[in-house]
C-alpha cells in the first residue's frame, strides 16, 4: 500500500521518535524508510554505547545519519532528547530506560513499545522481571499504550502477564532487503553448501550443525558446511570436528562483517538457524532468507512463526531434536528442486512483505488508526497485524 497525496502532507507533519539503546546496521534500513516518509520530523535516539562484542560483529555504522541523536554522557543533548519524547506525536520505545518516557505515558499520548519476549529464562531472568513488573506492567494497562511484538512468542509472555492484550500488533526487525534476480541467484548457489553463522555460544547451539554434519556425511551425503562466527566455544566446536573426522566437511572461517556474511549467504543452498527461544528475533532469517536460501530454522527462534511457513518458504525443526533437524536437512539434500522452490519463496516473503519499506508504510497507517479510532485491522498479516 502505497502513501500519497494529502495523506503525505499530513504525514510530514507529525513528529515521531524512536528511542533505542544504540543505533545499528539492523535498525537503519526502517528507519531511513522512516525519514524518506517524515523527514526532519524522524529522530532516533541512541541511549547506550555499543558493547566493544557488537563492534567486532559489524554491528556499529560508521556513517551515522544526521537523524540520530546519541545523548550517552551528554547532559544537554539528554535534556534535548527529553522534551522531543515528551513533545513528540508518537514515540517508538525500543531497549532504553523506560523512566524516559514515563511522563509522556503519563499525558495519555501514544507509545509503541518494541521489545522481543521477556521470558527467555536465563540468568538475568529476575533482573528482566524486576523491570518489565517495575515499568512494562504498568506501562502495558494504559490504554494509550501500544506494543510492538519482536517475534511470535512475545504476545504470548505480555498476554500471560495480563497486559497489552488487544493492543499487539506484529513487528520484527528489517535488514536490508536485496533486490535480485531471484533465477540467477538460486543458479549461481554452490551445490548442497550448508551455512550456519552467528556467535559461537550455548544457546545459538552451533555445536547442533557440527552434529549434524557428523550424521550426514556417516549417511554418505554429498554436502559441505561452513560456519562464520566465533565465540568461547569455537574451540569445543574445532575440536568437535576434529573427533567425529569432520573437518573435511566442516570449515570455519571466522567472523565476517556483514557484507562478506551476505555473500555467503548468496553463495550457500541450505542455511540453518539453529538457536533456541533465548534468539527473541534473529535478523540472519530475514537476511538468509532474502538471499534465496532454502532456510532449516528451530521452532524455538522469535522470527519463526512470523516469517516461516513450513515446506512453503522455509523448513521448521523442533528445537535442540537432532533427529528432526537432521531430517529436514536431508529432505533438502534428496531434493534440489525443493532447495530451489524453497529457496525463491523465501526470497519473495522479505522483498513482498517483511522489510523496512512495507514496515514503515505499515507502521504509519497503524498509527493513523490508533489515533482516530485506537486500533488497526487493516493487515491480514506480517508488520502491524494483530500479534
Amino acid at each position: 500500500m502505497l502513501l500519497h497525496g494529502i495523506w503525505i502532507l499530513k504525514l510530514r507533519i507529525m513528529k515521531l521518535v524512536f528511542v533505542s539503546n544504540y543505533f545499528n546496521h539492523h535498525q537503519r534500513p526502517f528507519c531511513d524508510e522512516m525519514f524518506n516518509i517524515l523527514g526532519d520530523n524522524f529522530i532516533f535516539i541512541s541511549t547506550e554505547k555499543m558493547s566493544e562484542e557488537r563492534k567486532k560483529l559489524g554491528y556499529s555504522d560508521k556513517n551515522t545519519p544526521a537523524y540520530v541523536i546519541d545523548i550517552t554522557g551528554d547532559e544537554k543533548k539528554r535534556d534535548v532528547a527529553q522534551s522531543l519524547i515528551n513533545n513528540a506525536d508518537v514515540v517508538i520505545a525500543g531497549s532504553a530506560s523506560s523512566k524516559l518516557i514515563r511522563k509522556r505515558i503519563a499525558f495519555g499520548k501514544i507509545v509503541l513499545h518494541y521489545a522481543e519476549r521477556p521470558f527467555k529464562i536465563k540468568p538475568s531472568f529476575f533482573r528482566r522481571m524486576y523491570h518489565y513488573v517495575r515499568f512494562r506492567f504498568t506501562d502495558g494497562l494504559k490504554k494509550n499504550v501500544f506494543m510492538l511484538c519482536t517475534g511470535g512468542f512475545a504476545a504470548l509472555d505480555y498476554r500471560n502477564l495480563g497486559i497489552y492484550n488487544d493492543r499487539m500488533y506484529k513487528w520484527g526487525y528489517f535488514p536490508a532487503a536485496i533486490k535480485y534476480d531471484v533465477d540467477e541467484l538460486i543458479n549461481n548457489k554452490t551445490h548442497n553448501s550448508i551455512l550456519w553463522c552467528g556467535r559461537f555460544i550455548d544457546w545459538k547451539h552451533p555445536d547442533d550443525a557440527v552434529r549434524l554434519a557428523v550424521r550426514l556425511k556417516a549417511s554418505g551425503y554429498d554436502f559441505h558446511l561452513t560456519m562464520v562466527g566465533s565465540g568461547y566455544m569455537e574451540k569445543e566446536l574445532k575440536e568437535m570436528a576434529e573427533a567425529n573426522d569432520v573437518s573435511d566437511t566442516v570449515t570455519f572461517t571466522g567472523s565476517m562483517p556483514p557484507n562478506m556474511v551476505r555473500r555467503k549467504m548468496e553463495e550457500s543452498s541450505i542455511f540453518l538457524q539453529t538457536s533456541d527461544r533465548q534468539e527473541g528475533w534473529g535478523a540472519v532469517l530475514n537476511e538468509a532468507m532474502n538471499s534465496g536460501c532454502a532456510v532449516v530454522a528451530s521452532n524455538e527462534i522469535g522470527s519463526a512463526s512470523y516469517l516461516v511457513r513450513h515446506k512453503e518458504n522455509a523448513l521448521l525443526y523442533e528445537s535442540g531434536n537432532i533427529d528432526s533437524l537432521t531430517a529436514q536437512v536431508e529432505y533438502l539434500l534428496r531434493n534440489s528442486a525443493e532447495q530451489r522452490r524453497i529457496g525463491a519463496a523465501a526470497y519473495n516473503t522479505i522483498t513482498e512483505l517483511w522489510n523496512a519499506r512495507i514496515a514503515a508504510e505499515r507502521l504509519m497507517i497503524l498509527i493513523e488508526k490508533l489515533q482516530s479510532c485506537g486500533a488497526c485491522d487493516v493487515f491480514p498479516d506480517g508488520p502491524c497485524s494483530r500479534a
